[in-house]
């Protein structure tokens, strides 16, 4: 028989298991992987539709979106408000996005960063990463140095909004430069607390560089990879991930000492596949093999 002390013990049980589920749920989503995709993987179909883009993104099961595009404050047309409600409406996140500041780089006039930093918190955004070197900045050791203040300067303003300042690599930063490389200058002049770098796996290795020194020489620098894959013929260019030549599964093995939080798949050749096809490819390897 039930009685009046047992009923309101059970309902009261419940009721903390109802509001402590939602919790339980949110934590449970907060620390599943993100599946990651760099958006200029699908540069041509976003030019052309980025809405249809997004929900192709969407429906192949990438949940993170690292942006490019950004250009005059928008994203192919639209507002970045705007643009931050589409990828909601497509439950995309959006943790990293690749700013060119090209004119505080050259100068260190800092007005174009202070407008970068307002619409990537807009954006939600960990990480305002910068993409790429134009040739002037980097023809001299000297130069790289330059950079790394730079760089320092930046990563004080974007911490000082709550985000860190990243910088992808590609493989010129490996030129030698007198015993040393620019991503060694970049890497040694720079204060881990504000620069970190988003690792480009196919360009390491493009380079002749194993990513796992790169891990052991500057423990936890590394939180954000991309991952295209290399293949070596008919010519070497990027193609989807597992069906090139370098071992992912291995690398994946050190996350911890590299300090990984997320990846981004992208691929910038396309041998075998259109692009939303390559990105199915990719994520079903992905799913299976690493995470």
């Amino acid at each position: 028989m039930t009685t009046r002390r047992d009923f309101l013990r059970s309902t009261t049980l419940l009721s903390a298991a109802a509001l402590l589920a939602p919790r339980l749920m949110a934590n449970a989503a907060s620390t599943k992987t993100l599946i990651g995709l760099q958006l200029y993987t699908l540069r041509d179909d976003a030019i052309k539709d980025i809405k249809g883009t997004i929900a192709a993104i969407q429906q192949a099961g990438y949940t993170n979106l690292e942006l490019f595009g950004y250009n005059k404050r928008l994203y192919f047309g639209l507002s970045v408000k705007d643009f931050s409600a589409l990828l909601k409406a497509h439950q995309l996140k959006t943790t990293s996005a690749h700013y060119g500041l090209h004119d505080f780089l050259s100068t260190g006039n800092e007005e174009e960063l202070k407008y970068v930093i307002e619409d990537a918190k807009i954006l939600g955004h960990d990480f305002v990463t910068i993409p790429y070197l134009q040739d002037s900045l980097r023809t001299t050791a000297d130069n790289f140095k330059q950079l790394a203040d730079r760089f320092n300067k930046a990563g004080q303003l974007v911490n000082a909004a709550g985000m860190k300042l990243a910088y992808h690599n590609h493989n010129f930063e490996f030129t030698d430069y007198n015993g040393t490389t620019g991503y060694e200058i970049l890497l040694s002049n720079t204060d881990p607390k504000l620069v970190h770098f988003e690792m480009d796996i196919y360009w390491v290795v493009y380079a002749g560089i194993k990513p796992l020194d790169l891990f052991k020489q500057h423990p936890g620098r590394f939180p954000m990879w991309h991952i295209k894959d290399m293949r070596l013929e008919p010519q070497k260019e990027s193609c989807e991930v597992g069906k090139g030549v370098i071992d992912f599964k291995d690398i994946f093995k050190y996350k911890k000492e590299a300090g990984f939080e997320n990846f981004f798949v992208e691929q910038e050749a396309y041998t075998a596949a259109p692009p939303k096809d390559a990105i199915i490819t990719s994520i079903n390897y992905i799913k299976k093999n690493l995470v």
